[in-house]
């Protein structure tokens, strides 16, 4: 009897924490040179074990070996978090010292958390539902919008924050991982959607309502031009505009906007320029029958959402974010609720495209529709 893939996958990424502690007591590998060549040979091994681990079988999605790389790197994340946070010790002292010193951020610790946690359990279940004969697109969508995000927010990040001046060669074993993501997202674009079999009455019924007669729609598309006018105002906040309001807003509100690190920075320029862009297309695919990419499209911004707003919401009230940077404790319950909302509005609108999606769909044939209710 063979062993699942993904359990193999898991069980090879187990031994990242045992070569991150291992490194850590050979001073020889903890030189800056040292470290990149070593993590080089060692993601070489394990998508060469990944490779034998699937060898035996006919056919394989390339995008599999993507998803089993980044299981191991999830789990270096985790092994980051948790020995920032002092429940484990030994694995991580030389990297932050000689590698990426960026990862002992509040912000890379809450981006670690969710690579080890949320990353891992999404990619784990992808592989599974890949080896099984089951669709795995919609997760692995959301997966890419995730990483995708994580990765606009924490190269650049870096670069102009303030350790940019402080970057080692490890940093660049970050190319590879900031590629890899559009990669995959560019690959499932281009497959067919999994599309639901709905008749041609109803999705002309749908279709024949317009915004003011669907107002579930309605209410997302204003809260989405709300998202919108906060994300742009947060552009126009870090960006110094001199605004009474803007001025109140970072000092009263968020502070953390003009923490040195960089990352929300770099956060609130990302929603400014892509986020903002995808949001007005969103709502245009309210008001517009047929869109049937609001199906992927959706997914997408909904996984770059609630990556960006759990790293950006938890290193502002994190211990590892200057007490001066920190949500002012009397302005905690507005802050939290205005960027809580920033990830479950695109949430709940992934939700509602998926369990209602016959106005977003393509228009069924009727001979079609007329054929599968014969057979049904």
């Amino acid at each position: 009897m063979r062993v699942p893939v993904e359990v193999c996958v898991l069980l090879i990424s187990l031994q990242a924490p045992a070569v991150l502690y291992t490194m850590n007591n050979i001073p020889a590998l903890q030189e800056p040179l040292s470290i990149l060549g070593t993590g080089a040979v060692v993601l070489g091994t394990v998508l060469l074990l990944f490779f034998l681990t699937v060898q035996h079988k006919q056919t394989v999605d390339p995008l599999f070996y993507v998803f089993a790389e980044f299981s191991f790197t999830s789990l270096v994340g985790l092994t980051n978090a948790l020995e920032q946070e002092g429940f484990i010790s030994g694995f991580m002292g030389f990297y932050i010292k000689m590698g990426e010193p960026h990862l002992s951020t509040a912000y890379a610790v809450m981006m670690s958390y969710w690579e080890g946690v949320v990353h891992l359990v999404l990619l784990l279940t992808i592989i599974h539902r890949m080896f099984t004969g089951k669709t795995y697109r919609s997760l692995a969508l959301l997966w890419a919008g995730s990483s995708i995000s994580h990765q606009l927010v924490h190269i650049p990040g870096v670069v102009v924050g303030k350790y940019g001046s402080n970057i080692r060669p490890a940093f660049w074993r970050n190319a590879p991982f900031f590629l890899a993501p559009f990669w995959a997202a560019s690959v499932l674009f281009r497959r067919p959607g999994e599309m639901p079999i709905i008749t041609a009455d109803k999705v002309a019924a749908e279709q024949r309502k317009g915004l003011l007669s669907r107002p579930i729609d309605l209410q997302f598309s204003v809260l989405l031009l709300g998202v919108v006018a906060f994300c742009l105002f947060r552009g126009f906040v870090v960006l110094d505009c001199p605004l009474d309001s803007c001025f109140t807003y970072i000092y009263q509100y968020e502070p953390y906007l003009k923490d040195p690190v960089g990352f929300p920075r770099v956060t609130m320029l990302v929603y400014w320029f892509y986020a903002v862009p995808l949001l007005m297309v969103l709502v245009y695919g309210l008001r517009t029958p047929g869109s049937s990419w609001m199906l992927d499209w959706s997914l997408f911004f909904a996984g770059a959402t609630s990556q960006a707003q759990w790293c950006h919401i938890g290193a502002s009230l994190h211990s590892r974010t200057s007490f001066t940077y920190r949500v002012p404790a009397d302005k905690l319950g507005p802050v939290i609720i205005l960027n809580v909302l920033l990830a479950v509005i695109p949430a709940l609108l992934a939700l509602r495209c998926h369990t209602n999606p016959a106005y977003f769909m393509k228009t069924v044939p009727t001979e079609q529709s007329n054929g599968n209710k014969k057979e049904n």
